[in-house]
């Protein structure tokens, strides 16, 4: 690192050892690299711990769907966050009990730093003895005491003790993609087969009145009277950017631009018109997590595999993840870099499969369509999100189909 460089990262450098030396830190994210050379994790969150009473910090490495965790001596954790800065990272959160810094590095190490009023209090230091969340436990959140998740005190009901763990989980997926969301302008999110809300109303809190973020976000469901009460209770709780609309997946199109399409069990083909929408906006980010696959179901037909398919229980399941596997690959050949990740059903808890697919490239396009066709091919498949978005797809000869 050059002179002229270290001298742009002085502000920075002087509000971490001034956060650190103080004991004032309650977490921070650190995200966007500045390379990604031989380095396998995406996001690095920090927070203090106490072990053997000494004080420690926590340094958690998240790299696709694993965590790594170390523990570092307080003396030792401000050196590695500042190299991690000067070297690894270009954006980071950092919340105090005074302040919420967020931190931008341009290309050049010019700094800046953005200082708004605190949202978050010391937590207990005892490792592992609570889990933090970003909803977090005892401070009342209006729509979970609606949606009769939380009493007006914030103490989550232990009937609804799992819901409130789900709705969690959906949201720290939701935290790392922040990075790959505009952030000069207002954001439009679309939630089609939004149902009773729950992830849509969590959404829209987390990120209009947690992150402060500009928003308009749309929740579309063909149950009438499922949006008459979610537009109820956007209306009571005063989400003014919040509207939900009676409509069908495939016939929506009064948006010409869209920065992040959730879809949560759209059944069969109604997620590929949601993905074909998305990608034709050019959405930033797609969370979707599917259900009911029955189009390959219907189409797979390999003699190899047949003592599989013989078997209608296992032939289903197969179908399902290899419809997933089949999105997964043609979103990497639109311009996507994706993702299958576990998620825990809101309904019924069973472990299902969320895509989470983010601008970006997936690797080279042609190897991709390659290994692409050869596995459709061997499954006999013509998946309807290939159709629907042939113009948008490799050209194909007559004779590899």
């Amino acid at each position: 690192m050059e002179e002229s460089e270290m001298y742009l990262l002085e502000s920075l450098r002087k509000l971490i050892h001034h956060i650190m030396n103080d004991n004032a830190l309650i977490t921070a994210t650190l995200s966007q690299l500045r390379k990604r050379e031989g380095i396998d994790y995406t996001k690095v969150t920090v927070k203090p711990v106490e072990l053997k009473n000494k004080l420690h910090y926590q340094f958690a490495y998240y790299s696709a769907n694993k965590v790594t965790h170390q523990n570092v001596a307080s003396e030792e954790a401000e050196s590695l966050l500042i190299d991690m800065f000067e070297n690894i990272f270009r954006q980071a959160v950092i919340f105090t009990p005074d302040a919420d810094y967020q931190v931008l590095i341009s290309k050049k190490y010019k700094v800046s730093i953005l200082t708004k009023s605190p949202t978050k209090s010391k937590p207990d230091l005892a490792h592992n003895r609570k889990k933090t969340y970003i909803l977090e436990e005892g401070k009342p959140v209006p729509f979970l005491v609606e949606l009769g998740i939380m009493n007006e005190d914030g103490k989550v009901f232990a009937r609804r003790y799992d819901k409130f763990k789900q709705i969690n989980r959906f949201l720290e997926m939701v935290e790392d993609v922040l990075p790959h969301l505009p952030e000069d302008r207002p954001l439009t999110i679309v939630d089609f087969g939004c149902g009773k809300s729950y992830l849509t109303f969590a959404l829209y809190h987390y990120l209009a009145i947690q992150s402060r973020r500009t928003l308009n976000v749309v929740g579309l469901d063909l149950k009438a009277d499922v949006i008459e009460h979610c537009s109820l209770l956007a209306k009571k709780l005063n989400y003014d950017n919040l509207q939900f609309l009676v409509g069908d997946i495939a016939e929506y199109d009064e948006l010409e631009q869209v920065d992040m399409v959730v879809t949560l069990h759209a059944c069969d083909t109604a997620t590929d018109a949601a993905l074909e929408k998305a990608v034709r906006w050019g959405a930033s980010v797609i969370l979707s997590v599917p259900c009911c696959q029955h189009e390959l179901f219907q189409q797979v037909n390999s003699p190899v595999m047949e003592p599989l398919l013989s078997h209608g229980i296992l032939k289903e399941r197969f179908s399902a993840l290899a419809t997933d596997a089949i999105r997964a690959k043609l979103l990497d050949l639109m311009g996507y870099k994706t993702q299958l990740l576990e998620f825990i059903d809101m309904e019924h808890t069973p472990k299902n499969i969320l895509i989470r697919a983010v601008t970006g490239s997936a690797g080279e396009r042609e190897k991709l369509w390659q290994e692409y066709v050869a596995f459709r091919n061997f499954l006999g498949a013509k998946p309807y999100l290939e159709r629907a978005c042939q113009d948008l797809l490799p050209a194909e000869a007559p004779d590899s189909k």
